[in-house]
C-alpha cells in the first residue's frame, strides 16, 4: 500500500487522528514510510517526529498510546486517516484533543 502514497519531498504525509467511536479530531502529524509500516502491522500508532528528525511511537513515553481501528488514504494518496482509540489524552498538553483552541473572526489580522 505504501507505494501508492505520496509522500513529500521529505519523504512525509500528513496524518490526521480521529476517534473511532465519537468521530472527533484528535491530532494532525506526520508520517513517512517506516512509521506508516509500523502503524499498519503493530495496531498501535506511529509517527516522524520533524523536530527531533525520528521515529515516533506515541504514548512511549507518556503512556497515551493510539490504539490503531483502520488506517484510510484521501482521494489523491495524499494524506492518512487513522481511525482509533486514544489511552488517556492525545495532546501533550494534557488536553484530550490537540484541538482545544477556537479561533474566531477577531483573531484574523
Amino acid at each position: 500500500m505504501e507505494k501508492d502514497i505520496k509522500f513529500d519531498d521529505k519523504g512525509l504525509v500528513p496524518a490526521i487522528v480521529q476517534d473511532a467511536d465519537s468521530g472527533e479530531v484528535l491530532m494532525m502529524a506526520y508520517m513517512n514510510a517506516e512509521s506508516l509500516d509500523k502503524t499498519l502491522s503493530s495496531g498501535e500508532a506511529w509517527f516522524y517526529s520533524r523536530s527531533r528528525q525520528e521515529l515516533w511511537h506515541k504514548g512511549a513515553t507518556s503512556g497515551n498510546f493510539i490504539k490503531v481501528c483502520e488506517v484510510w488514504k484521501d482521494c489523491d494518496s495524499d494524506t492518512i486517516l487513522v481511525k482509533g482509540r486514544p489511552v488517556g489524552p492525545v495532546c501533550h498538553t494534557g488536553n484530550r484533543t490537540c484541538f482545544f483552541q477556537k479561533l474566531s473572526p477577531e483573531d484574523a489580522d
